[in-house]
């Protein structure tokens, strides 16, 4: 029986056209965010798990893959677990993976905030990872890209992300995306007119937040169960007569700015993270069947590092749905992308190739060579897959670019 040779379950290959795409989208998001005057950093994978499970990522912090001590602090922590009652373990581990890119941004501003602008606008694209129960769209490890501002307090931050964004996603030709706003404090006001206490809000706020999985009568269901009558009847009658053309005071200026066609006001959208503060949002598309992005404030969070509040928001393309909706056409690049055949080794057809492979990467094309093989069609047909669009053949003749005949091959 052949040995599995699979990535490990969540985690994925990508073959060479997977991952031009793949480049190509990651680079007109990120060329976007650039004309828009934020700054790309790097953050590493790992960060100290006592960070990722201090309460600030909400859920995720379930799904955070740990990572051993080493050496002497293994060998003492797994004596100590061996000798603790019950064979205890909990001290194994000291590191984990990223499982979102804002808690690493945090302690990345909190760590270098003596040499940041006042109000910082930043850029990231990397993968994350989370010990998720892998299927469709859900995977163990992908990419989030993320742009967050910190430093501003005032509603201008939030109107530079959505405008941002939606600049971005309009160069990807996702030119009808739309997106839900809500505010926190709405969302608490909301819940103290249901009649729920404080206390239960994080609660309520789960529920509410499968609306679009479960309907209105499923969430009237689960509120019954969970609080009584009493908060179900008024939720229904609540989501029954919600008016998203009635946009509140505080977004209006928002929605002045940005382009009312483009934001709709949802007061059930919740979001699932703990750590917002303020207004939240998320970007739906009718070709996904899922937010393809989302955000909000989180006023509270470098405040943990640094002991003073940072006013602090950002937004998340959802990476993975967008590849998904996004063709993109025309090969490697804007021009050509080029397969020189040497019709053979000689040292004069080898020095013609490299000739001829320097001329067309100086006009900005891309030039692969690749020795005659006994079927020719066999070879185009390949790379054509992988985003070639031309052709030549390289002989004792052909001694620059200009001498070369290059065929298409579509």
């Amino acid at each position: 029986m052949a040995k599995d040779v699979n990535p490990p379950r969540g985690m994925r290959d990508f073959l060479p056209a997977d991952k031009l795409k793949r480049e190509r989208i990651l680079g007109v998001i990120k060329g976007v965010y650039r004309a828009h005057g934020f700054q790309e950093i790097e953050t590493p994978a790992l960060e100290n798990l006592e960070r990722l499970t201090s309460g600030q990522g909400g859920d995720n912090e379930k799904l955070a893959f740990r990572v051993m001590k080493r050496g002497a602090e293994l060998e003492s922590a797994l004596a100590s677990a061996a000798s603790a009652e019950g064979g205890a373990a909990d001290n194994l581990a000291d590191l984990g993976l990223r499982y979102d890119l804002t808690v690493p941004l945090t302690r990345f501003y909190a760590t270098n905030r003596n040499e940041l602008p006042a109000v910082f606008k930043a850029i990231q694209a990397a993968p994350v990872w989370r010990a998720e129960r892998p299927q469709k769209g859900r995977y163990r490890q992908f990419v989030q890209c993320d742009i967050d501002i910190i430093g501003d307090a005032s509603l201008l931050a939030e109107v530079e992300l959505l405008t941002a964004s939606l600049a971005a996603l309009h160069a990807l030709g996702l030119t009808d995306a739309t997106i839900r706003v809500n505010h926190r404090e709405l969302l608490a006001t909301m819940l103290d007119e249901l009649g729920v206490a404080a206390a239960d809000r994080g609660a309520a706020m789960i529920i509410i937040d499968k609306l679009d999985k479960i309907a209105s009568d499923g969430v009237a269901a689960e509120l019954r169960e969970r609080f009584g009558d009493q908060v179900a009847d008024r939720a229904s009658v609540w989501l029954a007569n919600i008016d998203a053309a009635n946009v509140p005071p505080i977004f209006q200026p928002l929605f002045e700015a940005v382009g009312g066609a483009q934001l709709r006001f949802d007061p059930t959208l919740v979001r699932g993270m703990g750590y917002y503060t303020g207004t939240i949002f998320e970007i739906e598309h009718a070709g996904s069947g899922s937010a393809i992005g989302g955000g909000g404030r989180y006023d509270g969070m470098v405040g943990r590092w640094l002991g003073t509040d940072v006013p602090a928001v950002g937004i998340s393309i959802g990476f993975e749905r967008i590849v998904d909706l996004v063709d993109f056409d025309g090969g490697m690049d804007a021009g050509r992308a080029v397969i020189l055949v040497l019709e053979s080794n000689e040292p004069g057809v080898v020095a013609n190739a490299l000739a001829i492979q320097r001329d067309l990467i100086a006009q900005g094309a891309v030039a692969r060579l690749e020795q005659a093989p006994k079927r020719l069609n066999l070879l185009l047909d390949s790379l054509a897959d992988s985003g070639f669009t031309h052709f030549g053949r390289v002989t004792l003749d052909t001694v620059n670019a200009a001498s070369i005949e290059l065929k298409p091959l579509a």
